[in-house]
């Protein structure tokens, strides 16, 4: 098949068309959750309102991925007060998670695993600036998923039998193998422990959560199953509010959360393929995808040295999204081999600070020391407002542990963390971890010169994300593609020893690449020195969603991925 011979495409290929609407659309990783937001929209509320309608019933809908127990970021778009920031909902590791408590690794399952969860605090306090309507209207939806029951599809049956922590730990099986039988497609999972305290935060709000009732329930649970969280750093966390960074490709301002994000990764890709013209190969040729796997791979090993909780370690962010920064690095691609071990770049060079003396940093090969499953969701309003969100816990499942009675699925972030203490990413209580996580929304232009919002996109998939991210644009902004092409076309995902975020932090170097493409570019790939394998028709990573704001009219199209459970809904 051509890569025009599917239903839908016009450019490239799509199974589905875009959903295309006037007023509003939201998309996200179950149909409930969408429809839960859509409601909130046609009762009157705006993006954000729809936002907390979202990420509740998706910690419902799509226990995989979302739960209040984990953590995530959410990009805010208000059109009428111009304005753009991020909230920050990552948790601290605990203050009693030392390195010497993980002599034996960091457990993947148990409440060891467990950090801070920070979500709750940024989607409460997102709701309290810039909501119109009540929680309890918000929350609603979430709360009759959770009592009605949400049928499990297919995929959720298969996916939620690989994690045996589900029908292990009896919390857990209650909801996902009750009397120890895993629920199979069809059948209803119910949660009404959740909606209970659900009901308590509409009625105590985030401090119900972080010093109530919840919060002690959730920290005697951890005690009694060898946790380390502990009611200080429930009380201790607090959301943070951050300014975007961007930066401009091919004439259009692209947005991503700052550090502790990885977002500066597809901004540097993307500053990297800059200096290529990449749209004078056809889409999808193999000359587009070595640059591009090469541009990711030099961005990785820029995040493996330098990206770390800015609070703690000085991240020369303003070097690494330098123009100037990005074209020398580009100038180590070579058209006729791949990169084998690429290293880090010096972007002190192009700072116009020297490192912070009182916090970590790495600079020329050293350390200074003066001392994935997540969800993406994505919302228009009828007054332009916008949202790109980000939720997780880790892997799929989190932790796989339900904090007692509270119906909670708490997170396994931990394993994120770097027990190496030469890696600018070690473990210290108090911090937060490096996060792979990146809401992304490209404008016109800089905000603050009148740029208007064009795409709202994003993805889960851990290190993946700001691959696919960096497809989705470039398919769009390089090759003209609309939104459901870009998330439906062959995908690719490139695998790089020593820059995956979970612990152990080690895995093969490879480039997976869905098999409908031509076996011509497979062939190509590893003629150039990339160990390329197949991963079938659609088994690439992420499971990503776009709404693309298009024309004099502003029409809405929004699309989801066919890849998992993703529904899109206009209005």
């Amino acid at each position: 098949m051509s890569l025009k011979e599917s239903p839908h495409g016009i450019k490239g290929i799509s199974y589905r068309p875009p959903i295309v609407g006037s007023k509003a659309a939201v998309v996200a990783n179950h149909h409930l959750a969408t429809e839960a937001g859509m409601k909130t929209l046609n009762h009157g509320g705006n993006a954000v309102d729809a936002m907390v309608s979202v990420a509740f019933s998706l910690g419902v809908a799509e226990p995989s991925g979302s739960s209040i127990g984990g953590d995530g970021f959410i990009m805010v778009h208000m059109a009428q007060k111009n304005s753009l920031a991020v909230a920050n909902g990552t948790g601290a590791a605990p203050l009693a998670a030392t390195s010497n408590k993980f002599s034996k690794g960091i457990p993947y399952y148990g409440m060891k695993s467990t950090s801070v969860p920070g979500i709750l605090d940024a989607i409460l306090s997102t709701h309290e600036k810039y909501g119109t309507l009540s929680l309890r209207k918000c929350i609603e939806p979430a709360i009759e998923l959770c009592e009605e029951g949400v049928p499990v599809t297919h995929f959720q049956a298969e996916d939620m039998k690989k994690i045996k922590a589900l029908i292990e730990f009896p919390t857990s099986s209650e909801v996902f193998a009750p009397n120890g039988k895993w629920l199979t497609a069809g059948e209803k999972r119910r949660n009404l422990n959740l909606a209970k305290t659900y009901q308590r935060i509409i009625d105590g709000g985030r401090d119900e959560f972080y010093l109530g009732e919840t919060g002690k329930k959730m920290i005697r649970f951890s005690e009694d199953t060898g946790g380390l969280l502990s009611l200080k750093d429930l009380s201790k966390h607090s959301m943070i509010w951050q300014k975007p960074i961007s930066t401009n490709y091919r004439g259009k301002e692209v947005y991503e959360a700052p550090p502790n994000s990885s977002g500066h990764v597809l901004l540097q890709e993307l500053n990297i393929l800059e200096n290529f013209h990449l749209g004078s190969w056809n889409y999808l040729s193999p000359e587009s995808l070595h640059l591009m796997v090469e541009a990711k791979k030099l961005s990785f090993a820029d995040r493996e040295a330098f990206l770390a909780d800015p609070e703690f370690i000085d991240v020369p962010i303003e070097g690494l999204l330098s123009k100037k920064y990005s074209k020398d690095r580009s100038s180590l691609i070579s058209f006729e081999k791949a990169l084998k071990k690429p290293q880090e770049g010096n972007p002190w060079n192009y700072m116009k600070k020297n490192p912070e003396k009182n916090k970590k940093y790495r600079f020329k090969q050293r350390l200074h020391l003066p001392g994935g499953d997540t969800t993406h969701y994505c919302i228009v309003d009828q007054w332009g407002n916008s949202i790109s969100g980000l939720q997780s816990i880790q892997t799929a499942y989190g932790s796989g542990m339900i904090a007692g009675d509270t119906g909670i699925l708490m997170n396994n972030r931990m394993t994120y963390w770097h027990l190496d203490p030469d890696h600018i990413d070690y473990l210290n209580p108090g911090q937060r971890v490096r996060h792979t996580m990146n809401p992304v929304m490209v404008f016109s232009d800089q905000i603050e010169k009148g740029g208007t919002v064009e795409l709202i996109c994003g993805t889960p998939g851990a290190d993946t994300q700001v691959q696919t991210n960096l497809q989705i644009i470039t398919s769009i902004y390089d090759y003209g593609l609309n939104v459901a092409e870009a998330i439906e076309g062959p995908r690719w995902t490139h695998y790089q020893d020593k820059t995956n975020s979970a612990y152990p932090h080690k895995e093969e170097n490879f480039l997976e690449i869905e098999n409908r493409i031509p076996e011509e570019t497979f062939d190509f790939m590893r003629n150039k020195g990339h160990k390329t394998i197949s991963s079938g028709a659609f088994g690439g990573a992420g499971s990503a969603g776009a709404i693309q704001i298009y024309g004099k009219d502003k029409t809405l199209f929004a699309a989801s991925d066919p890849r998992k459970d993703g529904y899109s809904s206009v209005w």
